[in-house]
């Protein structure tokens, strides 16, 4: 085995621990923020935060699977959210697990089912919100955006 073979492993290990802790910082992230009301769930809902307050937005989640990769007008609402994050400085994720994830913002008081495509973590301007989890995340971004992976893919933990 030479040098560069072993190195590559050894790098294959970091990244496989950096994207498993960053799953575990989303989890705790989207846990908190919903306790403390800071969620968006929604594609629609999520554009008009951006639109009416994108200073207040911190984080953004998008999630697909299989069944939705080939739905056109999902994957140009990505593209735009993911545009006017670029543009705005926040921190943009991909998680390939809808279904986990529609678990952890759960239904609403109405007990329907959210639409867990695009999700928001807000704090407001006034008093902003600091969070471990929020910190960690952004150094994972920060990390990916380094070795040009603009829209890292988080794969969250099992339960």
């Amino acid at each position: 085995m030479t040098l560069e073979e072993v190195h590559g492993q050894e790098n294959t290990m970091n990244n496989t621990d950096r994207v498993q802790s960053a799953g575990a910082a989303l989890e705790e992230l989207l846990v908190s923020a919903k306790k403390q009301d800071y969620l968006t769930v929604g594609v629609y809902e999520s554009a008009k935060v951006m639109n009416v307050d994108p200073d207040s937005v911190a984080f953004c989640v998008l999630a697909t699977d299989e069944e939705y990769e080939c739905d056109i007008a999902l994957q140009i609402h990505f593209t735009l959210i993911q545009a006017f994050c670029f543009e705005n400085d926040i921190n943009v994720v991909r998680v390939n697990d809808i279904d986990r994830l529609a678990d952890l913002v759960r239904a609403d008081e109405t007990g329907e089912p959210k639409d867990a495509h695009c999700i928001l973590v807000t704090s407001p301007s006034a008093n902003p919100w600091k969070d471990p989890a929020l910190d960690k995340l952004s150094l994972f971004c920060e990390e990916s955006r380094s070795v040009y992976d603009w829209v890292p893919t988080i794969t969250l933990p099992e339960r």
